[in-house]
């Protein structure tokens, strides 16, 4: 079964929500929020797992607390058409990278990087550019995350939803 092909009904999306918000929260204690017994919880977990709409479980940490208080997003440009296969393995190649994706517009990629401090980034920067089909970068630091609750600001909790 797909994700796609998957059902996925309001009881889901709070049993969703409440993971989201802490991993470790119990499946009796997400039960009670939802009107399930912790039974049926994990049933529906196993099946959200199963169809890949959930793919795991992890620790959210200040990035700060790790010693990454640089952090930057890098423009990619790349000499004709670097195929994202090819992005995805140059990227793979440098830790500091917390996120990339292809995207829309003039950029070939957007890198999200996390470094110990200007001149860290600078290095990694620099082992970036070292790729033969990367022609220039682009880059913005951050200064202020104006929605510290998000997960790119290393809240330990995620944003909360959209009022409907």
């Amino acid at each position: 079964m797909s994700p796609k092909s998957a059902p996925f009904d309001e009881l889901d999306r709070k049993i969703v929500t409440a993971l989201m918000a802490n991993a470790r929260t119990s499946f009796a204690v997400i039960g009670e929020a939802v009107g399930l017994s912790a039974t049926a919880v994990k049933r529906r977990v196993d099946r959200m797992r199963e169809t890949g709409v959930v793919t795991g479980f992890t620790a959210t940490v200040k990035p700060d607390a790790l010693g990454w208080r640089t952090e930057a997003y890098v423009e990619v440009y790349c000499e004709g058409a670097a195929p994202p296969r090819r992005l995805a393995e140059v990227v793979r190649n440098h830790p500091e990278i917390t996120a990339a994706m292809t995207v829309t517009g003039g950029a070939d990629a957007l890198l999200h990087v996390r470094a110990r401090d200007v001149d860290h980034f600078e290095e990694v920067l620099e082992r970036i550019r070292t790729e033969p089909f990367i022609r220039k970068t682009i880059s913005y630091m951050v200064l202020s995350h104006l929605l510290p609750e998000s997960p790119e600001a290393g809240a330990s909790q995620p944003a909360p939803a959209p009022a409907e």
